[in-house]
């Protein structure tokens, strides 16, 4: 099995990246760089805009909470333990994506389940 600290590293370097880019965006959002315009039509692509960079932020601050959580489950010892079943969580798995939680037939179950449900609705 692979050392831990390696992905201890991984996880920490996503972390601070993603920190870094979650407080450029913040200052987007607070317009620091940009005050709003006074056109009407620049206000409404402005607002387009603050949508997306608002989006970002949000896909920032959950995979930003996974990382944390994936440092959580390294000091409670349960890295490599899938969530579900118990079973291992593969080397290879958490090597492309540092803070999965699930191995892989688990997040594949889960990924079935969550395309039926989204056909049901």
């Amino acid at each position: 099995m692979a050392d831990v600290k390696e992905f201890i590293n991984l996880l920490s370097e996503s972390k601070v990246e993603l920190e870094r880019r979650l407080s450029a965006i913040e200052r987007d959002v607070r317009n620091e760089s940009n005050p709003v315009s006074p056109d009407s039509q620049e206000q409404s692509l402005e607002r387009e805009n603050d949508e997306v960079i608002d989006a970002l932020g949000n896909s920032a601050r959950l995979e930003l909470g996974l990382i944390n959580k994936a440092l959580a489950r390294i000091e409670a010892g349960e890295y490599f333990e899938c969530e579900e079943c118990g079973g291992p969580i593969s080397e290879g798995r958490l090597r492309s994506v540092p803070y999965a939680s699930l191995c892989m037939e688990c997040a594949e179950e889960q990924e079935y389940l969550n395309r039926e449900n989204s056909n049901v609705a």
